[in-house]
């Protein structure tokens, strides 16, 4: 490198710091004008403060707790049946029927983590008594994991109960809608309708089960010919009975002479997730039903308060650890920008990712990404957090959100992007950037030479792309 210029220019600024990606994944994305969320809303009138259903949430699992901290110092599962099951109840307490229930609330509401045979505290357990949002979290958890915390029938058909367990959520809508009891046939009515839907909905058409000629003379079909055994008449009492006393043993409703109440905890969380759908229903896309890929595209023209709008309504409509799959998924492909996007959706999933994070952390095109989620996730300052990376992990990032910028944005933005480098200086970057071996140095060094407005620096540039293209020195 012949100039002195780029030194120079570069000594006029204080040694440069890496931009966290979600600034440059924003950066990428400031085409579109701002737009403005919703208003916080606020929950129906008359719902106890945040501190109090923490509160409530704690209570629901206190023995859930003790368990999990008893099993977590002991680093031992608490099985069915065997020592630990008896050495747990006695030092709690305890029956060993009490000891086996409150270890499946432990595992539902996510407070141990279970690697073989070893038991290590969850990050819920670990901020269970400072944290509210831990409390509610983990009863929540337990609260979409009713019908395992609660199992069904031996007798019942597998099918009714997973028909019966889809239409619960209509269930207790009408109970929150109600804001007080509501009678038992009244649930029932709504069930069976709800039972009806999902059965036509898959085209399921009941028919006799005998196959006594129609009135055109054509034989009816039977059960055996429909795929399956009609449905019983009497299993949806039994399964909504079923259905209602396993809300209550979570602490999600009370049960009265032929009728059901939400609890405030209950009525809360109803609200919480009615509030999540009308989010996906007015998100700014509207990518709810779409894969995490195209959810991701939608939102690159988006500012980041909608675009967390958007993951919070895309993740509220499936299961936790799919999602998670998912966007990690989208993060190994070839675009940047989406790998960028898909970390800053896993940061609204929050703790519930730190696993699968952590093991994408072993992965060299992720981890950079990982290491900041885990480190922000962990408490450090998100404009201090690029401090965990290595030297070459920060080069690796600094040319990854480039060729993010190379297919996103426009050539401003990635002459801005040269001074968000670790390096003080053009000849130290170029150098680095040569060795990190990111399958897109080129085109990035490519397009910052061609966008440069410095005919010195972009010289040097274009010699550092040659070289790399080339294999030289």
């Amino acid at each position: 490198m012949t100039s002195r210029k780029p030194d120079e220019q570069l000594a006029r600024n204080s040694r440069l710091r890496l931009v966290r990606p979600r600034s440059l994944a924003t950066t990428a994305r400031r085409a579109v004008a701002d737009r403005r969320t919703r208003p916080a809303p606020r929950p129906p009138e008359g719902t106890p403060p945040r501190g109090e259903l923490a509160r409530q949430a704690r209570q629901v699992l206190a023995d859930a707790v003790r368990v999990a901290r008893w099993a977590a110092a002991d680093r031992g599962t608490v099985t069915a049946s065997g020592s630990a099951r008896e050495r747990a109840a006695a030092a709690l307490g305890l029956t060993p029927e009490q000891i086996r229930t409150a270890w499946d609330r432990a595992r539902l509401a996510g407070l141990v983590e279970i690697h073989g045979d070893t038991v290590r505290p969850g990050w819920r357990l670990r901020a269970w008594d400072r944290d509210d949002s831990a409390a509610l979290r983990g009863w929540v958890a337990l609260l979409d994991a009713w019908s395992l915390a609660h199992p069904a029938p031996q007798d019942a058909e597998p099918a009714a109960v997973a028909e019966v367990v889809e239409a619960v959520p209509q269930v207790l809508s009408l109970l929150q809608l109600s804001a007080g009891p509501v009678l038992v046939p009244a649930l029932l009515d709504l069930l069976q309708q709800r039972v009806a839907e999902l059965r036509e909905q898959r085209c399921e058409v009941p028919y006799a089960a005998d196959a006594e000629p129609a009135a055109n003379g054509a034989p009816r079909r039977g059960a055996a010919e429909t795929g399956g055994d009609a449905p019983d008449p009497d299993a949806l009492p039994r399964l909504l009975d079923w259905a209602l006393e396993g809300l209550a043993s979570v602490g999600a409703l009370t049960l009265g002479p032929g009728q059901a109440t939400l609890t405030p905890l209950g009525n809360w969380a109803v609200w919480v997730k009615l509030e999540q759908i009308c989010v996906a229903a007015q998100s700014p896309a509207g990518h709810i039903e779409q894969s995490a890929e195209d959810m991701l595209r939608g939102c690159v023209r988006l500012t980041p308060g909608p675009a967390r709008a958007e993951y919070r309504a895309w993740l509220a409509a499936r299961p936790v650890g799919k999602a998670v799959a998912e966007l990690l998924t989208v993060a190994r492909g070839d675009d940047a920008l989406l790998r960028g996007l898909a970390f800053e959706a896993l940061r609204v999933v929050g703790a519930a990712a730190e696993a699968e994070v952590r093991a994408a952390a072993e992965e060299p095109s992720l981890r950079p990404y990982a290491l900041l989620w885990l480190a922000e996730h962990d408490g450090a300052d998100p404009d201090e957090a690029a401090d965990v990376l290595t030297r070459e992990e920060a080069t690796w990032l600094w040319v990854d959100t480039a060729a993010a910028v190379v297919d996103h944005g426009e050539s401003d933005l990635l002459v801005r992007h040269l001074e968000t480098a670790v390096q003080g200086t053009v000849p130290a970057l170029l150098n680095e950037v040569r060795e990190v071996g990111h399958p897109r140095t080129v085109q990035v060094l490519v397009a910052l030479a061609a966008a440069h407005p410095d005919p010195a620096l972009a010289k040097a540039v274009r010699r550092a792309a040659f070289q790399v293209h080339t294999g030289g020195s």
